[in-house]
């Protein structure tokens, strides 16, 4: 059974940061790409970055220049370094993996999602 657990997220003020952590697990072949989602309340998910095997990036034109997704292949790790938040980026954060399991099949495997609260 893969799993993904996500961890960091938490309640900070305006300006500050916060770096979410998510590790994959279980009978993996292969990651592809990993990223992170998020969801507000009463808002669809949203898609915030992704990053390749390779290290290729895309963020969300509302989180370019303060967040920063970076990943670890030895460790099926991926990480979400957050600055500078703002209220807007309150949030559930969700950790995403494209990856072939056991089966040789490649599907989609998301996180149970982390908090991330940002008062004003």
């Amino acid at each position: 059974q893969v799993r993904l657990v996500e961890s960091g997220g938490g309640l900070v003020q305006a300006g500050g940061s916060l770096r979410l952590s998510c590790v994959a697990s279980g009978s993996i072949f292969r990651i592809n790409a990993m990223g992170w989602y998020r969801q507000a309340p009463g808002a669809r998910r949203e898609l915030v970055a992704d990053i390749t095997t390779g290290g290729s990036s895309i963020y969300a034109d509302s989180v370019k220049g303060r967040f920063t997704i970076s990943r670890d292949n030895a460790k099926n790790t991926v990480y979400l370094q957050m600055n500078s938040l703002k209220p807007e980026d309150t949030a559930v954060y969700y950790c995403n993996a494209d990856l072939y399991g056991s089966d040789q099949i490649l599907a989609p495997y998301w996180g149970q999602g982390t908090q991330v609260t940002v008062s004003s």
